[in-house]
């Protein structure tokens, strides 16, 4: 077997060890406003990029709607979001932040955008967008296939 063949040198690794330095920091920032990092994205989909509904949600996140249901739950009983049935059907429900919740997300995202600034600061202009092309490469249609699985 060849030595370039190791652990280390693998996508999947390097990949998996960016994903989790990143995730470790950003958890450890929001814990300190109580939010997890599925809850900044609930936050930010909903108050920042018009995400209604929580199927919208789920297809935002990238999560199950089982998941996104029980995350709306949690983020509905601290305050930070209120479900309302769409033409008075609970069938069907839009999502919004509340004041707390708007305050939570303004907050979080300093966080968030400093702390990919500073990764994104470590590669210069074209190699940042060489990568983010990559990551888009690596990733198209893998979705659909996962769900195949």
């Amino acid at each position: 077997m060849s030595e370039d063949f190791t652990l280390h040198n693998r996508i999947g690794f390097k990949v998996t060890r960016l994903a989790r330095i990143m995730e470790a920091r950003l958890e450890k920032q929001l814990s300190e406003h109580g939010i997890t990092r599925l809850m900044w994205c609930a936050l930010r989909g909903i108050g920042m990029e018009n995400v209604k509904t929580p199927s919208e949600l789920a297809d935002y996140i990238c999560i199950a709607r089982p998941a996104v249901s029980r995350l709306l739950k949690t983020m509905e009983e601290r305050g930070l979001l209120a479900r309302s049935g769409i033409n008075d059907d609970k069938r069907y429900t839009e999502v919004a932040l509340t004041e707390l919740g708007v305050e939570k997300m303004k907050a979080c995202h300093v966080l968030v955008r400093d702390l990919n600034e500073h990764f994104a600061g470590k590669l210069d202009a074209a190699a940042y967008e060489r990568f983010m092309n990559m990551v888009d490469t690596l990733t198209e249609d893998e979705q659909v296939q996962l769900m195949r699985l």
